[in-house]
């Protein structure tokens, strides 16, 4: 897989569609040392999915019966809102957990949303039954060369914006957002893995050497709550050497107040979990290591204002 080529192809297709997000550079969450961040959660719909959502619509065929996608919500969102944009009929399926505010800003896209008892595995299961019976398009939230790609171009832009740091932290769910930086960035720069302790699928993954089900649970489920990590990402990690980290819920609860408090950045705490591994000393960088963090959802699961 020529991943450079298919990123830089993405990133063309992407234009017009998706939000060049800012860079904040910020010396403070009591670290004594500055970090970059990026302010992904800007991005349409309240997170990175937007951008692997397009890609992969923009690159394929639609057919008459439209798309279908399971999520914890922000990819739904993302699906929903690129298949508004571009014409096609979207269905989404989206577990009772993902919350109010990802279920009120999918309901807004205009899509035919349902919500399944259980956890992401569950709206899956559902979302696969679906395109067997319609034959509408399957887009995968995580584990799909057009998805990853999509993820990529974030990292494309941030090394275009400037990017100075040795080391990004990244929040890992299914895992699409870290695949896409570690197929841009090779082992060109160091890239650590932060996972909620309740929900591990790479940390185990690697440990098991093979992608594996695990139990999941915790704050951040609705965003990093698959139950398996992708291959695409695992294949990528061991090819990479990439560290992963894990952190606790109640450490996240605090690096996800610490954004607002200092600021003024309202983020989900899948957003916040990156940023966390750095708070907790989960991951403590060398004394010169100049170190990023990728702030990669906003969507709280009681939106803040209504």
């Amino acid at each position: 897989m020529d991943w450079t080529q298919e990123i830089t192809k993405a990133a063309t297709r992407l234009e017009g569609h998706t939000v060049r997000t800012p860079v904040l550079s910020f010396d403070g969450f009591g670290l004594g040392y500055p970090i970059e961040m990026k302010l992904e959660q800007m991005q349409r719909t309240g997170s990175f999915k937007a951008r692997g959502a397009f890609n992969t619509l923009l690159s394929s065929d639609v057919p008459n019966a439209g798309l279908v996608a399971a999520s914890g919500g922000n990819h739904g969102a993302a699906v929903a809102y690129a298949a508004k944009k571009l014409g096609h009929k979207a269905k989404i399926f989206v577990p009772e957990f993902a919350g109010p505010a990802k279920i009120g800003l999918i309901k807004r896209s205009g899509a035919d949303l349902t919500v399944v008892q259980g956890e992401y595995a569950n709206a899956l299961q559902d979302a696969q039954a679906y395109e067997a019976k319609t034959g509408a398009m399957q887009v995968h939230a995580f584990d799909a060369v057009p998805t990853v790609a999509g993820q990529g171009t974030l990292t494309r832009e941030w090394e275009e914006q400037g990017l100075e740091a040795d080391t990004i932290l990244i929040a890992v769910g299914g895992g699409g957002l870290i695949a896409g930086a570690m197929a841009w960035l090779g082992n060109r720069r160091k890239i650590v893995a932060v996972e909620p302790e309740k929900a591990p699928t790479l940390h185990t993954a690697l440990a098991r050497k093979a992608p594996v089900d695990v139990e999941v649970g915790g704050v951040a489920a609705n965003a990093l709550g698959a139950r398996k990590v992708g291959q695409i990402c695992y294949d990528l990690a061991v090819e990479t050497g990439t560290e992963c980290v894990t952190v606790t819920d109640d450490a996240i609860t605090k690096a996800q107040v610490a954004l607002w408090q200092e600021c003024r950045q309202l983020v989900e705490p899948a957003g916040a979990t990156a940023l966390t591994a750095l708070m907790s000393g989960a991951y403590k960088p060398a004394p010169d290591e100049r170190v990023a963090v990728l702030v990669c959802g906003g969507n709280l699961s009681d939106d803040p204002f209504g």
